[in-house]
């Protein structure tokens, strides 16, 4: 058995995990557009905190359970914003994982939800919450309201994390951004991305999400941007992350190693370094990456988090995960009902 520090997944949606099983939505989406309209953003409005609590909970869970210890979460609960992002944080807190959180201003639900959210993010983070400011989308958002979020950034000395072309609605993104980003903001995956973009911060890239919403492939190597590993809300699972994200870099460039999608991997430690010092023993020996992108099953055995050990022998120390599972399940039904 082999030792690592704990993963993170620098793009999660920790409210999206009771989104497995739900209703078809009532008709097919046929474009990026659709899809969030049919399936996303109806999910989100229906959620209340007690969904999001118990959601939060088994995707940590999952997180913790694949050897992932530290989070960043981009949150979206439209009828449920106050106070969402301590729901959030305290649900990963009892589960035994780190989290970064955010919560996803636009203007989709009026000025007033704008406003909403940007005072979620300002109140977490003032109270003393791990957080960044978040933003949708800039195309689902007003100039007034990009300006402001990366404002309160400022302020409160944090960066901001936001989708950044994900699909081709929001090709306006470099122009309605320029001047606002630095360093520390977090791309989330740009797979419309012009390569001469003038953009700082750090690309997330989501390989089986992008791939799942057929919005094309980001190809994050052909940006001078670091780039870090997320799911965008499938899983907690970094090092599947990892295997698709390198699979998917050889089918553009035959001479691509494990070694550039690794150091992706890798990049997550950058954003959320405290989960550097957190210790996972794995099933399988040795941990890098050119055993890896070719072994699957690979688990944890035990992980340690800030020297507590929060997964022995497999199972977690600190949850119950058959009755998160069975809570979950029952929110989930909420849900699926509201929808």
């Amino acid at each position: 058995m082999d030792t690592t520090p704990g993963l993170v997944c620098a793009h999660h949606h920790l409210y999206s995990a009771l989104a497995r099983g739900m209703p078809a939505p009532p008709k097919t989406a046929t474009t990026f557009q659709g899809i969030l309209e049919q399936i996303w953003w109806r999910l989100d409005t229906a959620l209340d905190l007690d969904m999001i609590e118990w959601s939060a909970k088994l995707a940590a869970l999952e997180a913790l359970e694949a050897g992932t210890t530290g989070i960043i979460d981009h949150h979206e609960s439209p009828n449920a914003i106050e106070g969402s992002l301590s729901v959030v944080a305290k649900a990963c807190a009892e589960v035994g994982v780190r989290a970064l959180t955010a919560y996803g201003v636009t203007d989709r639900h009026g000025p007033d939800g704008a406003r909403r959210g940007i005072e979620e993010n300002r109140r977490f983070i003032s109270e003393g919450g791990n957080g960044l400011v978040g933003i949708h989308a800039s195309f689902t958002c007003s100039q007034e309201t990009l300006t402001a979020a990366a404002d309160l950034a400022d302020e409160l000395g944090v960066g901001v994390h936001i989708h950044v072309c994900e699909g081709p609605e929001d090709r306006d993104a470099p122009a309605k951004l320029e001047g606002l980003t630095n360093d520390k903001w977090l791309l989330a995956h740009c797979v419309h991305l012009p390569t001469d973009h003038e953009l700082n911060g750090t690309i997330l890239h989501n390989p089986m999400s992008n791939l799942n919403n057929a919005v094309g492939y980001a190809n994050p190597a052909r940006f001078g941007n670091p780039v870090a590993l997320g799911t965008d809300g499938i899983g907690g699972n970094v090092i599947e992350s990892f295997r698709l994200a390198y699979v998917m870099q050889r089918s553009v460039d035959v001479t691509a190693s494990p070694d550039s999608a690794w150091s992706w991997l890798e990049t997550g430690w950058d954003l959320m370094p405290e989960a550097k010092e957190d210790l996972v023993t794995w099933s399988y020996q040795p941990m890098d990456p050119w055993h890896l992108a070719f072994t699957s099953g690979v688990r944890p055995i035990r992980v340690e988090v800030d020297g507590q050990v929060v997964l022995e022998d497999g199972v977690p120390t600190m949850v119950d995960p058959v009755e998160i599972r069975a809570k979950a399940s029952e929110q989930a039904a909420r849900l699926h009902a509201r929808l």
